[in-house]
Parts: structure tokens; sequence; C-alpha cells
């Protein structure tokens, strides 16, 4: 994941788009590229898989330049809520369940 992020980071700072960056910007893009995300799956599930990857690469190219704007690492923070759900979520309780923490 380090050459995509200074790719992604790279891609940025050659434009000078980084201004425009701040984090409430970066927040408000990845719920805008969700919405775009979730577009390809409107009417049915018959979905274009290039269009869906090409909207996801948008969401996660948004989320790699938030994290790098808090100076946070995606990969520890990724493990970090691993290591919250998984408390949460026992496998004895959780495994084929649905339902939230709260319920189970």
């Amino acid at each position: 994941m380090e050459n995509v992020k200074a790719a992604v980071v790279q891609f940025t700072k050659d434009r000078d788009w980084d201004q425009f960056h701040s984090p409430a910007n970066l927040a408000k893009s990845i719920a805008i590229e969700s919405g775009e995300l979730l577009e390809c799956f409107q009417w049915n599930d018959n979905y274009d898989k290039k269009e869906v990857c090409k909207e996801l690469a948008d969401v996660v190219n948004y989320a790699i330049l938030l994290a790098d704007k808090l100076g946070v690492s995606l990969e520890d923070i990724v493990m970090e809520k691993l290591e919250e759900n998984s408390k949460k979520y026992p496998v004895n309780k959780s495994k084929g369940n649905s339902k939230k923490y709260t319920e189970l």
C-alpha cells in the first residue's frame, strides 16, 4: 500500500490540489464518491464491475488522502478498529449472525 499511497499523494501534489484538501473536504469527497458507488447498484444487482471498481478506487483514493492529511497510518487504524470490533463481535456470538453487537 505504500506505493499506492505515494502515487496518490504525488498525483495530488503535482496538481497543487492539496490546498483544497482539508479534512472536512476530504470527508465530504468520500461521502460523495460513496454515493456514486451506491449508484452503481441503485435499481438492481446487475452491476458493471468496471464502473464499480472505478468508484471504489475514488473512495479509497480520498480515504488515503484523508489519512495522510491526519497523519495516521491506514494500516494502523484499520488494525485498531478490527481489534475493537473483535471484542464487540466475538466469533462464538456473531458467527453467521448479522445483529448489531448490542443485540448479541
